[in-house]
């Protein structure tokens, strides 16, 4: 099974559905067989390319609601064991981020960039990392496998710019417009944080759903070989004086 996870570095609901997802995944008797891969997805594309306070960022969207936004979040997260330090967050413009987590699906794999978003998302949220900034992404980059010397020629560039637009162009095209969003197969997508029940109940029964198609499609194959003779890589159709003529 394979589950495409549209999300945004610096979306808390982001973190919490992450980490229930990957609760539920532990808890789902094939999970080591589920490959999780990050698509980019930006929720402030014309944010600017600086560091700014959490607290200034979001006052000025919501005005007065904002303290209690992150008061709400912040205990929600304690739940889930995420620390939310909004005192201490820095906001920036996620597009590099997000270019050096498909750097990491490219050159690491699945895994590795799993591992990246995970410190990215901890490190944006609880610890003051500026994720624009080229260092502090180098850094959490080591801290999960990569490279160094690597990293930081690839940030240092413009790689993968256009690659990483294109698929938040297309995540648009698909119809997301809010994240998380947890696509599975391709086919069936979970919107938002959800409980972990939801992504294990989610989890279950795509693993259903796809032995259900996957038994279909070989029953039917077989009924084709059947009528067809079909053996070695050779199909065979009854000729009209009973024998057989090759198609």
């Amino acid at each position: 099974m394979k589950v495409e996870i549209y999300s945004d570095i610096a979306c808390p609901w982001c973190y919490v559905g992450k980490t229930r997802f990957e609760r539920a995944l532990a808890a789902f008797p094939k999970g080591s067989s589920v490959e999780v891969v990050y698509r980019p997805f930006q929720l402030d594309p014309s944010a600017p390319h600086e560091a700014r306070p959490h607290h200034e960022v979001l006052a000025a969207k919501f005005g007065p609601r904002a303290a209690a936004m992150d008061r709400q979040i912040a205990a929600l997260g304690a739940e889930e064991g995420i620390d939310f330090a909004f005192d201490t967050v820095l906001e920036n413009n996620s597009l590099l981020a997000h270019r050096l987590l498909r750097f990491a699906l490219e050159e690491y794999g699945p895994e590795a960039q799993v591992r990246l978003k995970g410190r990215l998302m901890a490190g944006h949220f609880g610890e003051g990392m500026d994720i624009g900034d080229h260092e502090h992404l180098t850094d959490a980059a080591v801290a999960v496998g990569l490279d160094r010397d690597a990293v930081a020629a690839f940030l240092s560039g413009d790689e993968l710019h256009d690659e990483v637009l294109d698929d938040i162009d297309e995540a648009r095209r698909l119809g997301i417009t809010a994240v998380p969003t947890f696509v599975f197969e391709g086919k069936w997508a979970v919107q938002g944080g959800q409980e972990t029940s939801v992504f294990l109940q989610a989890l279950e029964q795509v693993a259903r759903d796809t032995a259900a198609e996957n038994a279909a499609e070989n029953a039917a194959l077989a009924a084709d070989d059947a009528a067809g003779a079909c053996t070695d890589g050779v199909c065979e159709v009854p000729a009209a004086d009973g024998g057989a003529t090759a198609r």
